[in-house]
């Protein structure tokens, strides 16, 4: 049975990527399950914790037959790990051999000479995470699984769901931390437009916006090229596509069509 302390250690210390933890999770998940073969752990997000194949599902497993057994339930919309994401309870077969709740998945189990198994769910701040223990004799797996391993479970669980709000957290900080480095640039462009076709500012920035979705280009970028170029070269498409928009209220069907400022 794995140290307490060294799990402690493991999921509260420097929050793991989410594919390391899991496997950590599935290696010390095996070591604390007597007469288990191995071990899985799969990560899916809430709203895709029940149902069959999940787009963000992130799987681990001590052997690579093992992580068969995770993508077929996937596949085919049953199974232990299905059964536990949605009832929020342990699921298994004390012996596949006479269990026929789960054709496919059982099939492909007893093909890899795995005839019992055990699957314990953990949730967390939007993520769901399932432990799965194998064995290749039947017996009962769910109540060696219980105990160090659901306690693990909990602390890993814990520890990832802490580490994907982190990440999550990060990535807004750099979006943010880019709109701020940008919007004098973005400001000074929505100035040439709003020369250009003599409209205001929240109809320039508008119509900046939906231009560099039209061309799959930045707002930033396609604002840089309009300073640069102080909107030379981009005059007929500015005003092109302005008139192609739908007016708005208080705004007219087009702007005027100006010279720039030299």
């Amino acid at each position: 049975m794995p140290d307490r302390t060294h799990i402690r250690t493991a999921c509260q210390t420097d929050a793991p990527s989410l594919g390391r933890g899991l496997a950590e999770l599935a290696e010390q998940a095996a070591a604390g399950t007597p007469d288990s073969c191995g071990a899985t752990a799969t990560a899916v997000l809430a709203e895709e914790s029940s149902g069959a194949e999940a787009a963000d599902r992130t799987t681990a497993a001590t052997h690579p037959d093992l992580s068969a057994l995770v993508s077929v339930q996937m596949s085919a919309g049953e199974g232990p790990i299905l059964a536990a994401l949605d009832t929020g309870r342990p699921a298994g077969a004390d012996d596949l051999l006479h269990d026929d709740r789960w054709p496919s998945y059982r099939a492909r189990a007893l093909d890899a000479g795995v005839r019992s198994t055990a699957t314990l769910p953990f949730a967390c701040d939007g993520l769901t995470v399932t432990v799965s223990v194998y064995g290749l004799r039947p017996g009962p797996l769910k109540k060696a699984a219980q105990g160090a391993t659901e306690r693990l479970g909990d602390l890993a669980t814990e520890s990832m769901a802490r580490d994907r709000l982190y990440r999550a957290a990060l990535v807004q900080v750099d979006q943010l931390d880019t709109a701020l480095r940008t919007r004098p640039v973005v400001d000074q462009a929505c100035g040439i437009v709003m020369y250009v076709l003599g409209c205001d500012a929240d109809q320039a920035f508008d119509l900046l916006r939906r231009l560099s979705q039209r061309t799959n280009n930045k707002l930033a970028e396609l604002a840089e090229t309009v300073v640069r170029t102080r909107g030379r070269g981009l005059e007929k498409e500015l005003i092109a596509f302005d008139r192609s928009a739908a007016p708005g209220p208080g705004r007219p069907a087009s702007g005027p069509d100006r010279d720039l400022p030299g």
